[in-house]
């Protein structure tokens, strides 16, 4: 299987030959080599490489979440302007016209995981519209879905709940590639760029990320795995809640708690709802930062059994469901300010609606918390489909 980044090499970079490029890029831009794509733009014959642009966590990925990354900085290894694509407002998460100038191309190959709050696809979505407006060439190098292409979860984010994770109206877990987002974020929002996406080669929708053949580089400080993605759209939930969701451990969003907690007793809740696909165990750990840095926490442990079966958001949503009602009076809604929002719950914003938080504050049963998830999911599955490139 070539990545869209293995195309271009063996084409020598033949399409961007000529031209000033910028690239948007992390610590997953690598080739089959592991060679970073801003060291094979900056040798390749014919292209100059103008400026890198880092997304959340930067461009080498130091930075924690939700942690702003400096304005302006110098790669070391290139010797050219860094610029953060992650700072402290919303402004912060598009290129600066003054940034765009000069350039031929707009280059992105980051790796994203499949999940609608993960905010990479929006830096690329922002980044595209920019680089429209500027007249730029936008180019994506696509890589595969860690979770697969087959199956979509979720609702569609609500308007009053748009922010940086759910800016479009897009399910929790959508099943396309950053390529085929790009397409289809293109068209339906209208940034009428000038669009290049190079396909991965070899890449089927049944492949899951054991299929490529490649290593899984961690696109962010908390996503170690492809099982810790396959979690995801359903655990992230947990960053709108006072429960851990294991940040500050080595198994982040596949092990949760906190010190209020019984692990024996949640995990026996949750493995009475019989939910697909998986199998809690009880477990404690004591983070090193985030929340409860330096205490001891009990909680469960998630083993999907079934990745075909495994519903990523229902689990999540039956964990913190749980967590609420056995939390004795502990269990809190994250209360302060969340990606640029400061008037719309972390959980809501997270959820893409309401539904779901308040069902759990009035007792709701598992079933309804979700009603009418599944209908807005199968909405979506026409406009998927329309730009499927694999």
């Amino acid at each position: 299987m070539k990545f869209g980044i293995d195309v271009l090499v063996a084409s020598k970079f033949a399409a961007l030959s000529g031209k000033r490029v910028g690239a948007i890029v992390n610590p997953t831009s690598v080739d089959a080599t592991f060679t970073h794509l801003a060291d094979l733009l900056h040798t390749a014959p014919g292209v100059t490489l103008a400026a890198l642009f880092g997304p959340e966590h930067g461009v080498r990925g130091e930075a924690q979440y939700m942690v702003a990354v400096d304005d302006v900085a110098r790669d070391r290894r290139t010797g050219v302007p860094v610029y953060s694509l992650y700072g402290h407002t919303f402004e912060s998460l598009s290129p600066r016209a003054e940034w765009l100038r000069g350039l031929d191309a707009l280059v992105f190959d980051v790796q994203d995981v499949g999940a609608r709050y993960y905010t990479y696809v929006y830096t690329m979505a922002l980044a595209m519209k920019a680089a429209a407006a500027a007249k730029v060439a936008f180019w994506v190098l696509d890589r595969p879905n860690p979770i697969g292409l087959t199956q979509t979860e979720g609702n569609l984010v609500g308007a009053k709940y748009r922010s940086f994770v759910g800016l479009y109206s897009l399910p929790t877990r959508h099943g396309l590639t950053a390529g085929e987002l790009a397409k289809l974020l293109n068209d339906t929002e209208g940034f009428g760029a000038e669009l290049h996406v190079v396909p991965v080669e070899g890449l089927t929708r049944t492949h899951w990320w054991a299929d490529t053949g490649r290593a899984f580089i961690p696109p962010s400080p908390n996503m170690p795995t492809p099982d810790t993605a396959l979690v995801y759209p359903g655990m992230c939930l947990g960053e709108g809640t006072n429960v851990s969701e294991g940040r500050g451990t080595c198994r982040p969003f596949e092990q949760f708690g906190a010190p209020w907690l019984e692990g024996a007793a949640l995990a026996a809740d949750l493995n009475s709802r019989k939910l697909p696909g998986v199998t809690f165990r009880p477990c404690s750990f004591t983070p090193t930062f985030d929340k409860f840095k330096g205490i001891s926490c009990e909680g469960a442990f998630i083993h999907v059994t079934d990745r075909a079966a495994f519903q990523s958001l229902r689990t999540g949503v039956a964990v913190f469901e749980a967590c609420a009602r056995l939390g004795k009076g502990h269990f809190q809604w994250r209360a302060d300010a969340y990606e640029f929002v400061e008037d719309v719950p972390a959980f809501d914003l997270l959820c893409g609606t309401d539904q779901v938080r308040l069902g759990i504050e009035q007792g709701k049963a598992l079933e309804s918390l979700t009603a009418g998830f599944d209908d807005e999911r199968r909405s979506f599955e026409p406009l998927r489909s329309r730009y499927a490139l694999y």
